[in-house]
């Protein structure tokens, strides 16, 4: 669940990154306040929103169902849905930084030799930014290693389908098996290290002054 929700917000956050560190317009500090929302919102009110959003009667849910027959709740794309909205500032933050990093001279340049917008993106600015990039997916991807809250709400706990590790050390704790949830807390905690001294080797350091 986790890696597809890094995969979702590898698309989504990217692309949101790039556009607001590129475009300007009156409205891209209010469209950077709600996109960071979910890095400050309780998870729980995520899952409440994504609730409203996704159940049978709700907008998307309710289309989804009444068309498809489709029902996202307690399934476990709702849990992808879940934890790709919670970790999602953290890619986005990340690429709107190294996006911004990049010399917009070296962009000009390319646009000079008559290089399209999408291999503007692919050829200069992407490679360019990677390093900040792939640092937002890999903390993204531990963040949506640990979600709790939001994917409780809308996909529940169901065995094999959609129990995550954190909900599964919950669980081990409150049936007193000291065991099982010492076992999937090490687990989690060196999966989440782990990513954190990657994202680490990645992180760009302080970007020179320009002149």
């Amino acid at each position: 669940m986790a890696g597809w929700a890094t995969a979702i917000n590898l698309v989504l956050g990217v692309g949101a990154g790039w556009a607001l560190a590129h475009w300007r317009w009156a409205g891209r500090n209010l469209a950077d306040a709600l996109l960071t929302l979910p890095m400050v919102m309780p998870p729980t009110v995520l899952g409440y929103y994504l609730l409203v959003l996704i159940g049978t009667h709700g907008p998307i849910g309710g289309w989804l169902f009444a068309h498809f027959g489709i029902r996202l709740v307690f399934t476990w794309q709702a849990a992808v849905l879940a934890a790709a909205v919670v970790s999602f500032p953290l890619v986005f933050k990340s690429a709107r930084a190294a996006f911004e990093a990049v010399d917009p001279r070296l962009e000009n340049a390319a646009r000079l030799l008559g290089t399209s917008e999408p291999a503007l993106f692919f050829r200069v600015s992407l490679p360019l930014a990677w390093r900040g990039v792939f640092a937002g997916l890999l903390l993204a991807f531990a963040r949506a290693l640990g979600e709790f809250g939001a994917t409780l709400m809308v996909a529940g706990s169901i065995p094999g389908k959609t129990q995550t590790l954190s909900i599964a050390v919950y669980e081990a704790v409150q049936a007193g098996q000291d065991d099982s949830a010492a076992f999937l807390v090490a687990v989690t905690s060196v999966a989440c290290v782990s990513v954190l001294l990657a994202a680490g080797r990645f992180l760009p350091g302080p970007v020179p002054a320009r002149t």
